[in-house]
């Protein structure tokens, strides 16, 4: 691995030291917002451009599939052309999907859009990392990386909050139209206050079969674990169409073939990228940075734990909405309390490790996260308030506060600077798959809790076919719970539907805060940590 001068890194010093975080949080503001943002705006989207619910399910699913089989490609390409550089690229391309999103006329136009949103996003968010453990050293750099994991954790529960507004007294389209101002901003501040960083030691050129190879295994993995709920773990339960071409085998479901195609993919990556090391060629990825402990361990903890973390972003919103009749903007207020708590607590994690090193902090927060998550679970009901859901919400996430960044902290600790893209892009895969997993197992959780209570109180309330009316109640919940009502002993099968769905929130929580323990148990077995002690240079 290469080791460039200090002085090769610009790191930040005296009062305009913090002048570059607003801007670097706010563009990943962005594109974190918009993983979340749009899911409180599908029935609109759905309603406005006429698009099946398959069409809308891509609408969210493209731009999660396209951001995760990037992040390799995006961080190589910051550590070499410029993190600055290509940071400022991806707010561009960003911008421009954005304006194409919300002036959409079709569900193709959009889909692409989305798509090309997901290419701007994967570009900015490894370089916004690197960025910053470029710049920062010491209790300083702790201090940063709090900043940078409490944005990460609290945008994520604003989106169905700013969402929600948007949708409920503007219009769905403003939902991608916000991004065009906020964007300027972020170019301005990028251009005139940051300093750019890269690898002065990298070799420039392509590693065309790596590219290829972990693009195909990380797109394919990703959609197998977002689309295996949808069409079938191994057989096919669902059509499936590719530009209007249906699924042509029968016997095997698309989500099974993507899952093969990845796991060959990505065996292939290795093996490439360890014979283009050992014949001194460029690499997309240095493999020898997993010989570091605390990269290594790190990243296998950071994928356990988003397991876990991104499960109540999923069920929370169905159940506020569909059970407790809460409208988008009124579930996003409830969520804000998680922002909060993640926005309080970041800096003040940075602060802390700076003193104790990181990895007590990390633990301390896995620890509220797994007790906010829990406290969740024995709360909810069918006739729950939010209210009472606010509070275990901002326990929560206080404890993604101090949990997020500084186990970054933790693994970036022994990567060199002049890698950080690499370093930086290799987390952030670990989190997207872990987030991809998280979410298939528990809506697998969800579905089958649901699908299963629900049919049995409806066979015993003497429903006709109990079986294909839970099927569409799991399906479709916010809009197949309201036309119960319309059926003979409507009010009891609200009833049922409001208990199995409490019951699966609660088996979700519980799963989720599982996921937490353990990577809690895995945390614990991270290096200690330390604060990096690099001799600051004062760019001006």
């Amino acid at each position: 691995m290469s080791s460039p001068q200090p002085q090769a890194m610009p790191v930040l010093t005296g009062r305009g030291k913090w002048t570059p975080m607003p801007f670097v949080a706010l563009g990943l503001a962005l594109i974190i917002v918009d993983s979340t943002i749009v899911n409180v705006a599908i029935p609109s989207i759905i309603r406005d451009l006429g698009i099946t619910t398959t069409d809308a399910e891509w609408v969210n699913s493209i731009y999660a599939l396209v951001f995760a089989s990037l992040l390799l490609v995006t961080g190589r390409a910051g550590d070499v052309f410029g993190r600055r550089r290509v940071f400022i690229i991806g707010v561009f391309v960003f911008m421009l999907a954005s304006v194409l999103a919300g002036l959409a006329p079709n569900g193709e136009a959009l889909i692409g859009a989305r798509l090309l949103q997901g290419i701007g996003g994967a570009m900015v968010l490894p370089n916004s990392l690197s960025t910053v453990n470029a710049l920062y050293r010491g209790r300083d750099r702790a201090v940063a990386f709090g900043i940078w994991g409490a944005t990460i954790g609290g945008t994520a529960a604003l989106g169905p909050l700013i969402g929600g507004w948007l949708t409920e007294y503007y219009s769905w389209r403003w939902a991608f139209l916000v991004n065009i101002p906020l964007g300027l901003i972020v170019v301005w501040g990028m251009t005139r206050f940051v300093p750019e960083t890269r690898d002065t030691h990298a070799r420039r050129g392509l590693d065309a079969p790596g590219t290829l190879l972990s693009t195909l295994g990380l797109a394919a993995l990703v959609f197998a674990l977002i689309e295996g709920q949808n069409y079938g773990w191994w057989q096919p339960t669902r059509a499936f169409t590719v530009a209007g071409e249906p699924w042509p085998l029968t016997t095997i479901s698309p989500s099974a073939v993507a899952f093969i195609v990845s796991v060959v993919a990505l065996v292939g990556f290795v093996l490439v990228e360890r014979l283009r090391l050992r014949q001194d060629r460029i690499t997309l990825l240095d493999l020898r940075l997993f010989r570091i402990r605390s990269f290594a361990l790190g990243n296998i903890a950071a994928l356990i734990i988003n397991m876990g973390e991104f499960g109540l972003l999923f069920t929370l919103p169905l159940f506020l909405q569909s059970v407790r009749g809460y409208s988008p903007l009124g579930t996003g207020v409830i969520l804000l309390a998680l922002a909060l708590g993640a926005f309080i607590a970041g800096p003040l994690a940075g602060q802390i490790a700076a003193r104790i090193g990181p990895k007590p902090v990390v633990l301390a927060g896995l620890a509220l996260e797994v007790i906010g998550i829990a406290g969740i679970g024995f709360t909810v009901s069918p006739s729950v308030a939010g209210a009472a859901i606010a509070p275990w919400l901002f326990v929560y996430g206080i404890g993604v506060g101090f949990a997020t960044a500084q186990v970054t902290n933790v693994i970036l600790a022994d990567v060199p600077v002049a890698e950080s893209g690499q370093g930086s892009a290799v987390q952030s895969t670990f989190r997207q798959i872990g987030a991809a997993l998280g979410t298939a197992v528990l809506g697998a959780v969800l579905v089958t809790t649901l699908r299963g209570e629900s049919a049995d109180g409806f066979r015993a309330a003497g429903v006709a076919d109990p079986t294909a009316l839970a099927v569409t109640v799991t399906a479709q919940p916010s809009q197949a719970i309201p036309t119960l009502t319309s059926q003979p002993d409507g009010q009891a099968l609200l009833a049922v539907v409001g208990q199995a769905f409490a019951d699966a929130t609660t088996f979700v929580s519980w799963t989720a805060a599982a996921f937490v323990l353990c990577g809690l148990i895995a945390a614990s077995f991270l290096p200690r940590g330390r604060v990096s002690q690099h001799q600051p240079v004062d760019p001006q």
